[in-house]
């Protein structure tokens, strides 16, 4: 069984920050790579970052990269997501997802285990 447990949401005012963590347990021990995904109300599921199991490769949407930081402790099972300067646009249920078979890091359809999400609200 694969488990995978976001934490770190919340309400924050525009140009405020906050870390998000992903917890991964059981089959997803096979990983190769771990997403994050975010999915506004009314807006299709989209791609936010993704980090490799070596950290060698690591991806960002367009409209995360400097702002964004995905991270990874492979001793303890987790995932980070440091989001910083964050604007309205970010709001969204955020997910993290682990890969076990290579394919587009930005592709839903490439992870095989998904998280429940957790809540992102940025005030204006």
């Amino acid at each position: 069984q694969a488990q995978l447990v976001e934490s770190g949401g919340g309400l924050v005012q525009a140009g405020g920050s906050l870390r998000l963590s992903c917890a991964a347990s059981g089959r997803t021990s096979s990983r190769n790579g771990m997403g994050w995904f975010r999915q506004a109300p009314g807006k299709e599921r989209e791609f936010v970052a993704f980090i490799s199991r070596s950290a060698s490769s690591i991806y960002y949407a367009d409209s995360v990269k400097g702002r964004f930081t995905i991270s990874s402790d492979n001793a303890k099972n987790m995932v980070y997501l440091q989001m910083n300067s964050l604007k309205p646009e970010d709001t969204a249920v955020y997910y993290c997802a682990a890969r076990l078979r290579f394919g587009a890091p930005s592709i839903p359809d490439t992870y095989s285990y998904w998280g429940q999400g957790t809540q992102v609200t940025v005030s204006s």
